[in-house]
Parts: structure tokens; sequence; C-alpha cells
């Protein structure tokens, strides 16, 4: 296990690639997690996910994604990062199920539309203004670890969820991937950070489009 993707500044260089070489492997990678996730909308019954015992479910929903998340931070390794990957896109397909079943087809089509022009243009800000949006990493970071606070009092304590707290979520997610678009451009461009950087997409671009399914559902 080596340096955390984000951190590194230097890698062998026969084992870079180029530019093009480097955004295709981040753009199949992201296609990758996206298809993994649709197959299993389309062939896991929702009732199986609902069958499972929440405190099973959810236990084995945290362990798998933390030890997805630190395994692609922390390998220098291609086949363990995707294997870290796939750690976090399985669970995340689980949940990205239970969510859509809720929904009309349209509305769903609707939110992923949204969902990848958004990702785009927070894409080429980050591509724009490298330094604006490495300056935000902290504060994001501080104001999703209090929106989740609030959002889990709320619903616990109280049994209330006010809409503001969905939008101030896809701002939080629009700047994470501003954020790590950018990060993405200034690390080695290696196959395993080609990996790496876009298992830290994959994760904002999820939370992006449940907020904003949830936002249109509302509608």
């Amino acid at each position: 296990m080596e340096t955390p993707v984000f951190a590194r500044r230097s890698s062998p260089l026969d084992r870079t690639l180029s530019a093009g070489a480097y955004n295709l492997v981040i753009g199949l990678t992201l296609c990758w997690g996206f298809w993994v996730n649709w197959w299993m909308v389309g062939n896991i019954p929702v009732e199986s996910i609902r069958s499972i015992h929440p405190w099973l479910f959810f236990g084995a929903y945290f362990a798998s994604c933390l030890s997805g998340a630190w395994l692609f931070h922390r390998s220098n390794q291609p086949w363990v990062s995707f294997l870290g990957y796939n750690l976090v896109v399985v669970p995340f397909g689980l949940i990205v199920n239970l969510v859509v079943s809720r929904y009309d087809g349209a509305l769903v089509h609707e939110a992923i539309r949204i969902t990848a022009l958004v990702t785009l243009g927070m894409m080429a800000l980050g591509a724009l203004f490298p330094r604006f949006f490495a300056s935000i990493a902290g504060a994001l970071t501080v104001a999703l670890l209090l929106v989740i606070l609030v959002e889990l009092v709320e619903l616990f304590v109280f049994g209330v969820h006010h809409g503001v707290i969905d939008w101030i979520v896809v701002l939080i997610f629009c700047g994470y991937v501003g954020v790590d678009w950018g990060r993405a451009n200034r690390i080695p461009k290696t196959l395993d950070n080609a990996i790496d950087s876009a298992a830290a997409l994959y994760m904002d671009i999820i939370n992006l489009f449940l907020r904003i399914l949830r936002i249109l559902g509302r509608k």
C-alpha cells in the first residue's frame, strides 16, 4: 500500500498514460460502474433486497463501501483498485435499486439526464478553476458531515425531512465533482490513478443522482 491517491505527485515514467488514454480509462471505469448498477436494477428484485434484515443490510453496505474505498485510495495496483471500486459499486447499486423502484421510469430518465449535464458542467469548471475547487475541498467535507448529522437528527428524533437539505447536498456534490476532477488532473496519469479517480467521481455522481431524483419526485 502506498501514498493515498490524491496525494501522489510522482510515478515511474514508463507507467504513465497519455492524457487521452488516461481520460478514456476514467470514462470506461465510470461506464462499468453505471452498467453494473443498471444491470442490478433490471435483474435483482426489489423484494429480495427488502427481505434482508436492515441491520444486516446496512452493516454489510458500510463494510463493503469502506473497505472498497480504502483499497482504491491506498493501493497503487490497478487490479486492487478495481476490486475496491466494485466493492463500492455493488452496495451502491442495491441502494439505487431500492430508490428508483419508487419512481416512474420517465422521472428516473430525467434525473439521469440532469445528472449527466450537471456532472459535465462541473468537470469543465473543475478543469478551468482547479485552484478554487482545491481551496473548498475542506469546507465541502465539513458541510457534508454537518448536513448528514442534521439529517439524521431530523429523521430519527423529529421524524421529518426538509427538502432544502436535498438542495444543499446537491450543491455539495456538485462541488465534489469539480474537486475530484481537478484532483484527477493534478496527479500522475497512470492506470491505477485513473481507476482511483473514476471511483471517487462515481460516488459523487451517484449521490448527486439520488438527490436530484428525490427533488424531482417531490415535484
